[in-house]
């Protein structure tokens, strides 16, 4: 020690630099909880609206592959929509090797309800995942029948009995294109409690559901499990066709969507859930991996400003608080206490939504640190070339992968 009772110089270096983190990342959250679309509430549901005088006809496409295992919890609740004008369920069958389309069939004998039409398009050509190939077939059949609205929605997804009837209903009074609800997903598992919320909330971070519905704003995204199409939009942004190759189809749409001058709505859904289980952390790791480094555009330097964003705001915190109580510096420890604490609040709603305790809160830092993990990972994958598998299909291409539930 240079005087009695001083830090050694590279200790205090080491503490100067942590309470400099620290400072950043409360300074990001700052930043992050006032000016980022107020990301972190969870108030942006359906919006009011009313019932037309003349209820639009409505297909419903439902791409599925090898979904024999969900279809019993979803597919009725789409045949038992209430909804007042005319309406069909168009399911394509994409090369499923489980009896998904008979199985379709036996339910809707069983049940009854709006009208089924089971179709399989064959395999996809080059150039188009197999997802987005299901969903042109559908959308070919549907346009003749010539409807004015496609809802294009997942086989895990259970929709409520009016669930359609809002959906057109928030469409025509707010003069919306597109009208997507991001389905509460499953939490029934310890990691599906530690990952599922988060995901949405990072999704939510990264497309700011306020700024979506803004007219006036670049910022466009749907969630795929819900998507209420108007037909006419999607001739004029040439859905699905304009985004065959893409891998977060959903956003691509979205996009699509209002680049061609469409008006896009999405918001968090009251009664649209996936029955879909994830009950082990490879289910999510695999569900997270197959489309994060298509989200940073298969970038190194995207990759690079991702890892070091995730550590600054989500990781420096706790690490601050540990530091400084070893150090014995109050002032590193107050920064990154008061980070974690804005942290912890902003993702408090979204527990909630989620019927999750809040003690999850704090624990915020070890699940940003799997995503981070997750998504160099996703990188990693892509850079060794060996394609994506997804339900018995192999994909060459890395930038060829589907976003599919």
């Amino acid at each position: 020690m240079s005087r009695s009772g001083s830090l050694p110089w590279g200790r205090l270096r080491r503490v100067s630099a942590v309470v400099w983190s620290a400072a950043g990342s409360l300074a990001a959250w700052g930043w992050l909880l006032f000016c980022q679309g107020f990301f972190w509430r969870t108030d942006v549901r359906l919006p009011p609206s009313r019932d037309p005088d003349t209820w639009p006809s409505v297909c419903v496409v439902v791409p599925a592959r090898d979904e024999a295992a969900v279809l019993p919890a979803s597919l009725p609740s789409l045949l038992a929509q209430d909804y007042p004008g005319r309406a069909e369920v168009l399911l394509v069958d994409d090369g499923s090797t489980d009896g998904t389309g008979e199985l379709a069939r036996e339910i809707a004998d069983r049940h009854g309800g709006l009208p089924l039409t089971v179709d399989f398009p064959g395999e996809p050509p080059a150039g188009w995942t197999g997802k987005l190939w299901a969903v042109r077939h559908g959308v070919g059949l549907a346009r003749a029948r010539g409807p004015e609205y496609l809802l294009l929605t997942d086989a895990d997804i259970a929709h409520a009995p009016d669930g359609l009837r809002r959906l057109v209903a928030a469409a025509r009074t707010g003069g919306f294109d597109v009208v997507s609800q991001m389905a509460r997903l499953r939490v029934e598992s310890l990691w599906e409690r530690l990952v599922v919320p988060a995901f949405v909330y990072f999704f939510a971070q990264l497309y700011p559901f306020r700024r979506i519905g803004r007219e006036g704003t670049r910022t466009a995204a749907a969630a795929g499990g819900c998507v209420l199409l108007r037909a006419e939009a999607a001739g004029r942004a040439r859905i699905p066709d304009a985004i065959r190759q893409a891998v977060i189809d959903d956003v691509a749409l979205a996009r699509a969507v209002k680049r061609s001058g469409g008006r896009v709505w999405l918001g968090l859904a009251d009664r649209v859930d996936s029955v879909r289980p994830y009950p082990r952390l490879r289910d999510l790791w695999h569900m997270v991996t197959r489309s994060a480094y298509a989200q940073l555009r298969h970038s190194p330097v995207l990759l690079a400003g991702t890892v070091a964003g995730l550590t600054l705001v989500y990781l420096v915190p706790p690490v601050a608080v540990t530091a400084g109580a070893v150090a014995g510096s109050g002032t590193t420890t107050v920064l990154g206490a008061a980070a974690w604490l804005v942290m912890a609040g902003t993702y408090a709603p979204m527990l909630r939504y989620y019927r999750q305790p809040l003690w999850l809160a704090p624990l915020l830092p070890f699940t940003a640190f799997l995503y981070l993990l997750m998504t160099v990972d996703s990188a990693v994958r892509h850079h060794r070339g060996h394609g994506a598998a997804w339900k018995g299909r192999t994909y060459a291409r890395p930038d060829a992968v589907p976003d599919e539930g």
